[in-house]
């Protein structure tokens, strides 16, 4: 349980840090002299970075401890949201690549800890409970920044986020004692992204459900990046009831990632359970991107609560089987080796989202886009697909 709670509460503020950017978009691009919807590009950069330090953080996390690396983490993505709060675009971009260095870690670092301590018949629904900070993390940035971004401006909500993050670092140096119980002083610190990339593109099922990962990831960034400027352009929404919105769509993810984890271990194998999550996100996508400025708001509530049930659910599955195939030993090295591929949907989601944007001027052939890929995805990683 102390394990949980705490990679749950490291995992919240790693996304809350990548997600604050995107809900303060509108008010910061004036000052950056550019369209909000190139946070799309911010967001690329920012999973750029997470794809390289995701991939090389087994080393790490085995020479210096799980908590350890966390701790860095924070700091980390602390300090690339100070740079953004400069208003520079170079100053801001460097940001971008500090955030996604400490927030690719974090995933990679807790399934290590997690899964030494979970018993097998629990690791789905164990691992979705973790992953729900993920969620947890974009209901807060949905309801805390944009309250923080109106009377303080979005600089100062950055620098919250910021303080926060910092703070929670300092608070798990306890855990640091008494977690990284296992750390190996001569294990290989450095770089072990092609070992790890290579592990699971060797492994065909483990392939399968990396690649499939690409396009959830895509629709789910996609989301979450673009909602809150969608709703306001084009659905004629007032920043703190997008930002509701978004909230509600992240808090549905928490409650599906739980849900698709009990569903996992006991009605349905995590395969078979990813395949219909897959089809289940192209349905929800799809309605969302037909969302208008004549829709009753608490009808835009109930397809953001079943799009973010499932386009967010998927994860804690997902992860929980790269655990389970992965070699003896080796659970951190094989997340980031599946994380990096993951991240790669995230990091060419968004910047083809606000392509097909500037060229269509339509959010709605953008959702539809990613809503297919991710529906054909979910046929792809059926255990009855060859």
């Amino acid at each position: 349980m102390l394990v949980l709670i705490a990679t749950l509460a490291i995992q919240a503020l790693a996304t809350l840090m990548v997600l604050a950017p995107p809900v303060f978009a509108g008010l910061a691009a004036p000052d950056f002299g550019i369209s909000a919807n190139h946070i799309g590009v911010f967001t690329a950069v920012v999973y750029a970075a997470a794809v390289l330090s995701t991939g090389m953080s087994g080393g790490p996390v085995r020479r210096y401890g799980a908590i350890r690396v966390s701790q860095a983490a924070l700091l980390i993505g602390a300090a690339g949201l100070a740079l953004l709060a400069s208003a520079s675009i170079w100053l801001g971009l460097i940001g971008a690549v500090f955030i996604g260095v400490g927030y690719g870690p974090m995933t990679p670092a807790s399934s290590h800890l997690l899964i030494r301590q979970t018993p097998p018949a629990r690791r789905a629904l164990v691992f979705s409970i973790k992953q729900t900070g993920v969620p947890l993390g974009g209901a807060l940035a949905g309801l805390v920044v944009p309250p923080l971004a109106i009377p303080f401006g979005w600089r100062g909500a950055a620098l919250a986020v910021a303080a926060v993050s910092a703070l929670l670092a300092v608070v798990c140096e306890p855990l640091h004692k008494s977690l990284d119980d296992d750390v190996d002083p001569k294990a290989a610190g450095g770089s072990h992204i092609v070992a790890a990339v290579n592990m699971v593109l060797g492994e065909p099922v483990l392939r399968r459900l990396a690649l499939a990962s690409l396009s959830y990831s895509a629709m789910q960034l996609c989301v979450s990046a673009f909602v809150v400027n969608f709703l306001t352009e084009r659905a004629g929404m007032a920043l703190v009831a997008a930002g509701v919105v978004m909230a509600v769509l992240q808090a549905a993810g928490i409650v599906g990632r739980v849900l698709w984890g009990w569903t996992a271990d006991r009605l349905l194998s995590a395969r078979q359970a990813l395949s219909l999550l897959g089809l289940t996100i192209g349905a929800a996508g799809a309605v969302l991107a037909l969302v208008g400025p004549g829709w009753p708001f608490a009808l835009v509530l109930a397809v953001a609560a079943a799009l973010g049930a499932v386009a967010l659910g998927w994860n804690g599955v997902f992860l929980a089987e790269v655990a389970r195939l992965a070699p003896a030993g080796s659970a951190g090295m094989a997340t980031g080796g599946a994380l990096a591929l993951t991240f790669v949907g995230a990091l060419l989601g968004p910047p083809i989202f606000g392509a097909i944007i500037d060229m269509t001027g339509s959010y709605r052939v953008a959702f539809f886009v990613a809503a297919a890929a991710a529906a054909l995805s979910g046929l792809a990683v059926s255990p009855r697909t060859r």
